[in-house]
């Protein structure tokens, strides 16, 4: 075959490129397996495949930049790949709605204000009474919110080593002195959040993100209704949002 000097394909590029055609083949099915997985964490109305198609960018960029040396498995280097592909496309796609986004917003000031007047983290009630509505409202609206706790903390958490909000930081200089403290820190700020969290929103966070069940799952562990369960998680996620948002982001942070 011509070489590449007159811009056709030589016989090594045709072959590199069957190669990778077959390796994006072989992995397909775990791209559908890490989408799925994510997909049933979000909206009814987020588009599985698109999910799929943000996955296989994520593939092919591992496939690409995969390096036997490091003594590393594809699959498993390629599954933070699919994993980061799929959840940066939902983090750029701002499919929540305005309107869902703006009482996630109320949601997570009115819980702050409660926690100031109790001085102890706030019931549903006292939420509910800071946000000028009924509790069966508010619970309404911690359905609704549920399009978008997937967001910022929700994205940051769920790998293999749980609540990971590492991701908050540059991964750029993950081995830094300056990155070491701050993810001592936020990891220590993250923890004592947890620590204070009302116990059953403690043990749903746990079930879920440690334990990997799904939220029926954990219904029949703890004896609840699925959808309570669902809005156990999202109250729990904003506790830790706003708690995080006025700590962790507050406070200034120390130099490496």
């Amino acid at each position: 075959m011509a070489t590449g000097t007159y811009g056709y394909q030589t016989d090594l590029d045709v072959d590199a490129a069957l190669r990778r055609e077959a390796l994006v083949l072989e992995h397909l099915p775990q791209v559908r397996l890490i989408a799925r997985r994510i997909h049933d964490r979000l909206p009814d109305y987020v588009n599985l495949e698109d999910l799929v198609s943000a996955g296989v960018i994520g593939l092919i960029s591992a496939i690409d930049n995969f390096d036997p040396s490091l003594n590393v498995q594809l699959k498993t280097y390629a599954e933070r790949k699919i994993r980061g592909a799929i959840l940066d496309g939902l983090r750029e796609s701002d499919w929540a709605p305005r309107e869902v986004r703006k009482k996630s917003r109320l949601i997570e000031a009115a819980i702050h204000r409660a926690k100031q007047r109790a001085g102890r983290e706030a019931t549903e009630e006292e939420i509910a009474a800071e946000l000028g509505i009924a509790p069966a409202e508010y619970q309404k609206w911690l359905a609704d919110v549920r399009s978008v706790e997937i967001s910022r903390l929700e994205l940051a958490a769920g790998d293999e080593s749980g609540l990971n909000l590492l991701k908050f930081i540059s991964t750029g200089e993950e081995f830094s002195p300056s990155h070491i403290v701050e993810r001592s820190e936020l990891e220590r700020i993250l923890a004592l959040a947890i620590d204070r969290m009302p116990k059953t929103e403690r043990i749903v966070l746990q079930l879920y993100y440690y334990d990997e069940l799904s939220l029926r799952e954990i219904g029949e562990v703890i004896g609840m209704h699925l959808s309570r369960v669902a809005q156990l998680r999202t109250q729990a996620i904003l506790r830790l949002r706003s708690h995080l948002e006025r700590v962790w982001l507050s406070e200034p942070r120390r130099k490496g």
